[in-house]
């Protein structure tokens, strides 16, 4: 049984906005409305419950009214979720459906205890009918009696004179006519007034209307279509004799309520450090800033240690985390922890299962019934493909996804269709294009196959599957970058050397990643000291792949790790301008 609540906007004071407010105007049966709102002050003040700002009982002679105000970035239907599941706004009140069937015991289900009803009521039908049948049967035997005796009533008349008593003049007039003992009697008792020609003829008319009768009766007993139309025109006729609404509604049962009912849907940054620190932001929190800024400091980590992955994903999305050796494992977005922009975060080790000198090395995000493959990319230039049906349900310790050798590393993960183009970096600039067809599917455990042809003491760095309408944005150590188009890198075979993604130098530094975005993207650039800048893709320049590209980020005693991409944000990006540099670009 639950309250009634409903959703009302608060109107602030003088200069404040207007808030969301959860009004309840009924309770379940025997819950005390005291003792409940002691308990939700309870566990706000323990922070079992979060975004009430205030609880205020407004009840009065019309009825009840309990106002919770929410604070301004609560949702309000998570807070009523909630409430629901931890609070006696709703309580459970057993039913039990149990009923005699065949005269045994028995308790049913609602389906069964509805067909039990259907044939008690069709057998009601039935024996009413039967009753009826008989009698109206013998009321047309007494009728057509009395027409008998009204046809002959001169005789009747002579034999009742001649008689000595009731009985003999009873049995006279069976003997004469033909009749039956309770016909001889009614005719007995018939009355005078019954001999006028009316009357005769109102007997005649009853007898035609008692056939009709007779035989729709018999009709109903012979058709069991006609014994269930009853029971639906009986079952109307009660609905309009008593037309009050009900006054309880069936609706969605709270209890069922699981832990991701209770967080809600929304976009969020997650971002794991070296050393394996992740966390959760709101992405409301970077915002956009002209190129040539200095950035917004997204972590303060520990000495020495730098965020290596972040990305843009929904609270509700599953999150695979990929490891040095080879493993996967699974968690959901809200299942990581929420920290300040500026917060290390908490240690993956706590939420995750890993084995001794286990690390985090990939991380992607899957929402629910994606279909395709994962690519999987390592630091000594081997590729592999597996379904993603082979990821579908990961146990806590995790599941084997990629065979790696010593001395090698995964460094890039990402989800494919099984007819993508795929596209591979390397640190010292060279690239490659090739289809994704190339790469046959494998097992997950299976090493892969060979990408492209390093350089000695070269390194893959990122990889990409290749989407429509899509650019390629390259970022060097020193914060240079551009934009290209993704025709300048042509099309391969698998395992070929690539071709250059641009002029790379002392002043530019190696090349350290390398994406695809659309104009409708930022970028988050992540330098090795925690520092982030986001950029609009947009204010990139673009131009050839064979050049230096322009100056995106300032760097100060550190260098670009990483970059990853988020949707374009809507905020106006006045705040955190840091002025524009001048593009510099050499062919």
């Amino acid at each position: 049984m639950s309250a009634v609540a409903g959703f009302e906007e608060i109107a602030g004071g003088a200069g404040r906005q207007s808030r969301t407010a959860i009004v309840i105007t009924e309770i379940p049966y025997q819950v005390n409305k005291a003792m409940l709102i002691k308990s939700i002050a309870d566990m706000v003040k323990d922070k079992r419950i979060e975004g009430i700002s205030d609880i205020k009982d407004e009840s009065d002679r019309h009825g009840m009214r309990m106002v919770v105000d929410l604070k301004k970035d609560a949702n309000a239907q998570v807070v009523l979720n909630t409430l629901f599941k931890h609070t006696n706004l709703q309580v459970k009140d057993g039913i039990i459906l149990l009923a005699l069937v065949d005269g045994e015991p028995k308790v049913l289900g609602l389906k069964e205890i509805l067909q039990h009803y259907i044939a008690h009521q069709e057998d009601v039908i039935v024996r009413r009918t039967k009753y009826d049948l008989a009698k109206t049967e013998e009321r047309e035997h007494i009728v057509r009696g009395l027409v008998i005796a009204l046809a002959n009533i001169d005789r009747v008349i002579e034999i009742i004179r001649q008689s000595s008593d009731k009985n003999s003049a009873a049995e006279a007039l069976m003997n004469e006519f033909t009749l039956s003992d309770k016909q001889a009697n009614a005719i007995l008792e018939m009355r005078l007034q019954r001999l006028t020609s009316m009357e005769v003829e109102k007997l005649n008319e009853e007898l035609v209307e008692l056939g009709k009768t007779i035989a729709d009766l018999k009709d109903i007993l012979a058709n069991e279509s006609r014994v269930k139309a009853i029971i639906r025109s009986d079952m109307e006729e009660i609905k309009e004799k008593y037309p009050s609404p009900r006054k309880t509604e069936i609706s969605y049962d709270y209890s069922n309520i699981e832990d991701a009912d209770l967080i809600p849907v929304e976009d969020v940054v997650i971002s794991l450090t070296h050393f394996g620190y992740v966390k959760r932001v709101p992405v409301a929190e970077y915002k956009t800033q002209h190129r040539g800024g200095k950035g917004v400091t997204a972590h303060k980590p520990k000495d020495e240690d730098f965020v290596k992955n972040m990305f843009v994903t929904s609270t509700h999305d599953d999150i695979l985390f990929f490891t040095d050796n080879g493993k996967v494992y699974s968690m959901k977005g809200y299942m990581i922890p929420e920290g300040q922009r500026t917060a290390r975060g908490k240690a993956i080790v706590n939420f995750l299962q890993l084995s001794e000198n286990e690390k985090v090395c990939a991380m992607i995000p899957l929402k629910a019934n994606t279909e395709g493959y994962i690519m999987m990319a390592t630091r000594n230039g081997l590729i592999k493909k597996t379904s993603l049906a082979e990821f579908a349900s990961i146990r806590k310790v995790g599941k084997i996804a990629i065979s790696i050798v010593e001395g090698d590393e995964l460094i890039s993960v990402q989800l494919s269709s099984g007819t993508d183009q795929v596209i591979i970096a390397s640190h010292e600039g060279k690239c490659i294009r090739f289809s994704e067809e190339d790469v046959r599917a494998m097992g997950r455990d299976t090493q892969g196959v060979k990408s492209m042809t390093l350089n000695d003491g070269d390194y893959v760095v990122d990889m990409s599957v290749i989407k429509e309408d899509c650019e390629v944005i390259t970022m060097t150590e020193n914060g240079y970058g551009k934009r290209s188009d993704i025709n300048d890198y042509r099309m391969q075979s698998r395992g070929g050397k690539g071709v250059k993604a641009g002029v790379f130098n002392a002043k530019t530094g190696k090349l350290v990643s390398l994406k695809l975005v659309s104009e409708d993207e930022d970028l988050m650039i992540i330098t090795s000291n925690g520092t982030i800048i986001r950029v609009a893709a947009a204010d990139i320049s673009k131009i050839g792949r064979d050049t230096q590209g322009v100056r995106i980020m300032r760097i100060d005693d550190s260098t670009v790790i990483k970059i990853a991409l988020t949707p374009k944000s809507e905020e106006d990006d006045k705040a955190e301008i840091d002025g524009n540099s001048t593009e510099e670009q050499t062919e």
